[in-house]
């Protein structure tokens, strides 16, 4: 595979790692084009551990990044000390990134994964759980509250902020969810009415620059021999 993009993600970009945190790595890569031409196409998706790395093919990232997947998104977002890989592509594809947001992606995605760790947060039991489960729920918490800021980032100045300026903050926020999950709706409340509000994000992402971009990925790998990553 020819990698176009990769650096470090989640926790540790967030600001939000302790002591034996994993290290979570995210990237793109372009299949050599001809291999997209025949009977069986090539795996969308790399995943491997040790290291903990999950690398896409240039067309799904961009599919998904056009949806407003969060997880997607946060690679041409970092900041420039946590690229472990950039190429002359890579960058077009960062320089690209504003053009890839939209106000009902960020919407529907970002929101949609904070409900999702809000219902693994009600589905935990009636309190008397262990201490296991317990920081289980406060990561989901943390990824709530995380998610809901960064989609209300997005919608009022179209750029994204990964390294958190308090991660105290976010610490505690999710501490208190676990104790009384109703944190947790009004955080979420508070997110769809700002998302309500004024915004500067258009109603659609530009799929012709996407489209372009990939095209440019296509053209350049043509011929190209694949190599290990």
């Amino acid at each position: 595979m020819h990698i176009l993009l990769s650096g470090i993600v989640g926790s540790t970009a967030y600001g939000l790692a302790h002591e034996g945190s994993d290290i979570d790595r995210l990237g793109l890569f372009a299949a050599p084009t001809e291999e997209l031409h025949g009977l069986h196409r090539p795996a969308e998706s790399q995943v491997s551990t040790r290291p903990d790395r999950t690398l896409h093919e240039a067309a799904k990232w961009c599919r998904l990044a056009l949806s407003g997947n969060p997880t997607v998104m946060e690679l041409v977002w970092l900041p420039d000390e946590l690229y472990e890989v950039r190429t002359p592509l890579g960058d077009e594809l960062i320089g690209l990134r504003g053009a890839l947001l939209s106000a009902r992606g960020v919407r529907n995605a970002y929101l949609g994964y904070a409900t999702q760790q809000f219902r693994k947060l009600q589905a935990r039991g009636d309190g008397t759980f262990s201490s296991e489960t317990r920081r289980r729920s406060a990561k989901h918490a943390r990824h709530l509250v995380r998610l809901t800021e960064q989609a209300v980032e997005l919608h009022r100045t179209g750029r994204l902020t990964i390294r958190l300026a308090d991660p105290g903050r976010i610490r505690e926020l999710g501490e208190r969810m676990v104790d009384d999950p109703s944190v947790g709706e009004r955080i979420i409340a508070r997110a769809e009415a700002a998302l309500d509000g004024p915004g500067v994000l258009p109603g659609s992402p530009d799929e012709a620059a996407a489209d372009a971009w990939l095209r440019r990925v296509r053209a350049f790998h043509f011929g190209r021999q694949a190599v290990g990553a």
